[in-house]
């Protein structure tokens, strides 16, 4: 996401009152969130954990994203997490946006159930359905005692230590997240639970989770379905995404090579769910160029000319002194002009950096 993009946070009321934060960044074809656990929209902004997914989606799309009622930036007091109300919440938003045209619609984790539901009610509104790491049964309608008991416990963990000084009690949490994840990661995402929400509302959203159904509407979607799952996501089974599938008529099934429910930028999962959205909903027809633009990634937009000739010597493996002599500038300026770059394009390391290059077609 280059430096030239910003959000912006509105708020909206909804028919029950609820002040509902929702948000917008980047231009070009509509492509709506729904909420998903868990969410903060200025906190994930700059987040190790998010800060890529919403890079990847702001610089292709007019991104749309809320924070869902009893968390983040959202009115947490609210009393009714009902699925209704999910649903609403979701019809409110595309319209406080004004969305005019037919749109893409993302759902993560238990997202996807208020975008199924959305789909089914407005079919002419959507042009793609986009399913990660969804379920359209909850942890209490799978028919498992087992992991239904698992479920419970943590809805009990929740309640009694969600808000302790001791992030222990959210690290099992996070662990089922992002068990990939580096020390930095883990640690923001603990932050992200006790900055989202309080212990009784996250154990509340818990069960509301719990009792999730929409298997009844999974025949009736008539519009364009992507369905991705990581093969070994411990927070919703791939048993759940092969289910929406089967379900959905015509649906696509990408299967990840990953343990994490929310991927990681660091890992070739990440890359292969890119290309699977992009081809998806006909952006990209080859690596880092768009059929809508037929040019460079736009995640380049925002380097620079120096900065671009950096890059390119970075992403041909020199190191800061060889780009210095290269360039006849200093070592200082050439640390500068990288750490620019990589705050631009949201890269942490030099092979992030190449890598990105490399499949985004800036490097031929």
């Amino acid at each position: 996401m280059s430096r030239t993009t910003r959000q912006r946070i509105r708020y909206l009321r909804t028919t029950d009152g609820v002040q509902l934060a929702w948000a917008e960044a980047g231009t070009g074809p509509v492509l709506v969130k729904a909420a998903n656990w868990l969410s903060h929209l200025d906190y994930d902004w700059e987040s190790p954990v998010w800060h890529h997914w919403i890079r990847f989606f702001a610089d292709r799309f007019r991104f749309i994203r809320y924070d869902e009622r009893g968390c983040g930036m959202t009115d947490w007091k609210v009393g009714d997490l009902t699925f209704e109300r999910w649903l609403e919440d979701l019809e409110a938003v595309v319209d406080a946006a004004d969305v005019r045209e037919p749109f893409a619609l993302l759902g993560i984790s238990q997202g996807a159930a208020a975008c199924i539901a959305y789909a089914v009610k407005h079919p002419d509104r959507v042009s793609h359905l986009v399913l990660y790491g969804a379920y359209a049964r909850g942890a209490a309608r799978r028919n498992d005692p087992e992991k239904e008991r698992i479920y419970r416990a943590l809805i009990e963990l929740a309640r009694l230590g969600w808000g302790t000084a001791n992030p222990a009690f959210r690290q099992v949490f996070t662990m089922r997240f992002i068990p990939d994840g580096t020390d930095e990661q883990m640690t923001w995402f603990n932050e992200l639970c006790r900055k989202t929400t309080s212990p009784e509302i996250a154990a509340e959203l818990l069960e509301a989770r719990a009792e999730i159904y929409v298997t009844g509407l999974l025949g009736q979607v008539r519009v364009p379905t992507l369905v991705v799952h990581a093969r070994d996501d411990a927070v919703v089974p791939i048993a759940e995404g092969r289910l929406l599938a089967s379900g959905i008529d015509g649906a696509q099934f990408v299967e990840l090579d990953s343990k994490n429910h929310v991927l990681l930028a660091h890992e070739p999962a990440w890359e292969r769910f890119c290309e699977a959205v992009l081809e998806f909903v006909g952006l990209e027809t080859e690596q880092g160029r768009t059929s809508a633009s037929g040019g460079e990634d736009p995640a380049f937009a925002g380097l620079t000319r120096r900065e671009r000739e950096v890059l390119a010597l970075i992403a041909h493996g020199l190191g800061n002194a060889e780009i210095a002599g290269e360039l006849k500038i200093s070592e200082k300026t050439v640390r500068n002009h990288v750490s620019n770059v990589f705050d631009k394009l949201g890269v942490w390391t030099r092979a992030q950096a190449i890598v990105f290059a490399h499949e985004r077609g800036f490097v031929r």
